[in-house]
């Protein structure tokens, strides 16, 4: 998703219905998880991280000022590193294939790049 010369609500938008659609497909993902122990909880972790990606951002658009927008911008910037932390786990434990992983790492390794960068030009 090429993002860079979008004016800021049309960005903010497609920003929030990308979020929203990979906590979707996190959802999808997680039922097709085994339903061992381990399994279990670190398939809640990672449900919980990553709607909490969707949810912050959406948060983050309605923030009232530029501290609040700060503040949840960095919210979801360590809910999706979490994610990735959790599909990590899921992966090398031998939970999961790599192949079944892959497209959502990508995805939130590039939700986190964005939204790393955005957060830094606020400090800058």
């Amino acid at each position: 998703m090429n993002t860079e010369r979008l004016p800021k609500e049309q960005f903010a938008e497609l920003f929030r219905q990308r979020t929203k659609r990979l906590a979707l497909d996190v959802i999808k993902f997680s039922k097709q998880l085994p339903k061992t122990e381990e399994a279990v909880i670190m398939k809640r972790q990672l449900l919980r991280s990553a709607t909490s990606v969707a949810a912050n951002y959406r948060a983050a658009c309605r923030a009232r000022s530029s501290a609040e927008f700060y503040a949840k911008l960095s919210i979801v910037v360590e809910e999706a590193d979490e994610s990735l932390f959790w599909l990590e786990l899921l992966e090398e434990s031998g939970t999961t294939s790599a192949v079944s992983v892959q497209a959502l790492k990508q995805e939130f390794t590039e939700v986190l790049s964005t939204m790393a960068k955005a957060r830094k030009s606020m400090s800058n």
